[in-house]
């Protein structure tokens, strides 16, 4: 897995305030009703992120990331990827995530995505005009894959992704990528730079930032050691938003 319970995601380098969060249930395409948590900035944003978790689904490091996603000025909602096969519940430390992972479809997390992104663009009081994606290990690939997902995205993020879980989608992306790869993972760097070389080669922009000394789950304010690469991470996606947004 990626995060456990005691991980925290780091704070983002420009803070304001967030004004609402909150837990509520979507519902997909298919008909299918699944977890979410939003969290809403304090100032007015054209901007959204969704955000999709590691294998264990949403879990609290997600919840409070969509926190301080809204505390950098960006309205962000963080999704379950589970509804299909463990219903609507929390996922906690005691949810057998592994059998559910292994009955996931990639397509019902595009048509999960595309729900999500719906939701965020008739936010009632706002104007979302650019919808991102950031996710981490599994999320992370599944992230890269909404590319190609239709739905109209700004771009798509991803941390420490498998690169063999989003290749397929490579002919039909559209959106641009940050790619952001730990050097100590057990995915080898040279994988997400020859994954990133076919995206560009498909006509699609694929940035690729490389921490040569962190681990996988590096994203963790926890591991003091990792604070520059925190620190870097977080300005590399705030700057991708704001360079990869509608005008």
């Amino acid at each position: 897995m990626c995060f456990g319970d005691d991980a925290r995601p780091p704070l983002p380098p420009v803070r304001g305030g967030a004004v609402d969060s909150d837990d509520i249930v979507l519902t997909s395409a298919d008909g299918t009703d699944f977890s979410a948590f939003y969290a809403h900035p304090d100032s007015p944003s054209e901007t959204g992120v969704i955000v999709l978790p590691d294998v264990r689904g949403l879990h609290a490091f997600y919840k409070e990331l969509a926190q301080r996603f809204a505390e950098a000025g960006v309205h962000a909602l963080a999704i379950d990827y589970f509804g299909r096969t463990a219903g609507v519940g929390p996922r906690d430390a005691e949810f057998g995530f592994r059998e559910h992972v292994d009955q996931m479809d990639y397509d019902n997390t595009t048509l999960d995505v595309g729900a999500a992104a719906g939701w965020l663009r008739i936010l009632p009081g706002a104007s979302v005009t650019s919808v991102f994606t950031v996710g981490f290990c599994l999320g992370g690939a599944l992230s890269w894959r909404q590319s190609a997902g239709e739905h109209g995205l700004a771009g798509c993020m991803g941390f420490y992704g498998r690169p063999d879980r989003a290749a397929d989608g490579i002919g039909a992306m559209t959106a641009p990528l940050l790619l952001l790869a730990a050097g100590q993972d057990r995915t080898p760097v040279a994988d997400v730079e020859a994954f990133a070389e076919a995206v560009r080669a498909a006509g699609v922009e694929a940035e690729v930032h490389v921490y040569p000394d962190a681990v996988h789950s590096f994203f963790d304010r926890k591991q003091a050691e990792y604070q520059e690469d925190r620190d870097d991470a977080w300005r590399r996606m705030l700057d991708f938003m704001a360079r990869n947004r509608a005008v």
